[in-house]
């Protein structure tokens, strides 16, 4: 069995494999510079890269911030226990387990055939101790238990925009809830100009936690393309100065903003609630160009 599985790996490897998923038409195509290197496309929008030799390998940017955030929330090599709200090729979670082993993790990924597409096509390393459920994300952190996460990272998209109902204040109280003392949130957000999602999810977050900082482009800050945004809270001082400092290193470089620059950059937006919440703006079609 394992031999005829690695030869349909080989032959895998020349070419695309297209699939109906729950969200779309999903494409895993290979990397021609990275053997066993795959990035996943919904629908013909980029969502993760993952190179199966080399876990630790983070591809896109707003990975990559999120890859900081991680490699700060606690000492190198410290074992987390992470929850990872949307899924995708399960780049993060794959991340997590390569730099800190023995990490315990849960994944929620609502689409159950996008994850069955990836556990058949690029699966785990069976050591790795990932969990998956399939659900909705807010569902999925609810079953979490009080204070068992040092880390929760949001991901979520669905046709390239985050659900409404990931981008309120009484959603963040889930995150809070299951966070442990000292841990930390992170958000992969999605913007562009005239910036009022972004800003409204900085108030939101403030709302919510002691302290904020957000890593994105300089172009992106400044409302000249739509980009990602990584938003990290946590209610303890957050390393700000390493996370510059990686963040500026970046083959491609990011700007961190926080306190009083921050509170000034999300400009008097008010926090978003349930009932006022919407899902975040749909990116230009020239943005997967």
């Amino acid at each position: 069995m394992g031999k005829s599985r690695n030869a349909r790996r080989g032959r895998a490897a020349a070419e695309a494999v297209v699939e109906d998923v729950d969200g779309g038409r999903a494409e895993l195509v290979p990397d021609r510079d990275r053997p066993r290197a795959w990035t996943l496309l919904i629908d013909g929008a980029p969502q993760s890269h993952v190179d199966l030799d080399d876990p630790a390998y983070l591809s896109f940017e707003y990975q990559r911030r999120i890859g900081h955030v991680i490699d700060l929330t606690a000492p190198p090599g410290r074992p987390l226990r992470a929850v990872h709200l949307g899924g995708g090729a399960l780049t993060l979670a794959r991340y997590v387990a390569a730099t800190r082993p023995r990490s315990t993790q849960q994944v929620v990924e609502r689409d159950a055939a996008l994850v069955q597409l990836v556990r058949r096509e690029l699966p785990l390393d069976p050591g790795a101790r990932i969990r998956v459920r399939s659900t909705d994300a807010r569902a999925g952190l609810a079953k979490v238990p009080d204070g068992w996460a040092d880390l929760v990272v949001a991901d979520v998209f669905g046709g390239a925009r985050t659900p409404a109902h990931l981008t309120s204040t009484e959603f963040l109280d889930e995150v809070r809830r299951a966070l442990a003392p000292g841990g930390v949130y992170a958000a992969n957000l999605a913007d562009g100009p005239p910036l009022a999602h972004l800003r409204g999810q900085i108030a939101t977050a403030a709302a919510r936690f002691a302290a904020l900082a957000l890593v994105a482009d300089p172009a992106v800050l400044r409302g000249r393309r739509f980009g990602n945004a990584i938003l990290v809270a946590a209610d303890h001082p957050l390393p700000v100065a390493e996370l510059t400092r990686r963040a500026a290193s970046d083959p491609h470089p990011a700007r961190v903003e926080h306190g009083r620059a921050l509170t000034d950059f999300a400009g008097g937006a008010h926090p978003v609630t349930d009932v006022a919440a919407v899902d975040s703006p749909a990116p230009p079609e020239s943005v997967f160009k």
